[in-house]
């Protein structure tokens, strides 16, 4: 490996554990912060998926520059579309989350913020198994 793809190497495992770990955290204590009906610490979450959820755009990114010879490598291809279908979750509950605090803001009785938190949970709880997924996928099948 050169140098270069060492400093990938570390920017990948940096974004992914500094991005996915706590985005992961965020999305999974979403549905208790509903239930709860608090509307500030919600707002936070809302505001730290949508950073997260940018920062993980990192991990792709230097993933594909660290494996640009090797693009595909099976276990790269599925890697690299679980983690687009994992993206489109995310924008899912990133959705659903200003969804909820937007009917916990109103004082209205028709809207349920309670209604997204199934999904939420169910989202999020698929993305991080997609993430341990890739992170299977990297360490086993890595040649």
């Amino acid at each position: 490996m050169s140098p270069l793809d060492h400093l990938l190497l570390w920017l990948h495992i940096g974004f992914a554990i500094f991005a996915l770990g706590p985005l992961t955290a965020v999305t999974s204590v979403t549905p208790r912060y509903i239930r709860a009906r608090d509307l500030s610490v919600l707002r936070y979450l809302h505001r730290a998926t949508r950073m997260f959820g940018l920062l993980t755009i990192g991990v792709f990114l230097f993933g594909l520059l660290l494996g640009r010879s090797a693009l595909g490598a099976p276990y790269l291809s599925v890697s690299m579309t679980l983690f687009v279908v994992a993206a489109v979750l995310l924008v899912i509950v990133e959705r659903d989350q200003r969804t909820a605090i937007a009917a916990l803001a109103s004082e209205s009785t028709e809207d349920d913020a309670k209604v997204q938190t199934g999904r939420i949970a169910a989202l999020g709880g698929i993305s991080a198994l997609i993430w341990l997924v890739i992170l299977f996928l990297m360490v086993f099948f890595n040649p």
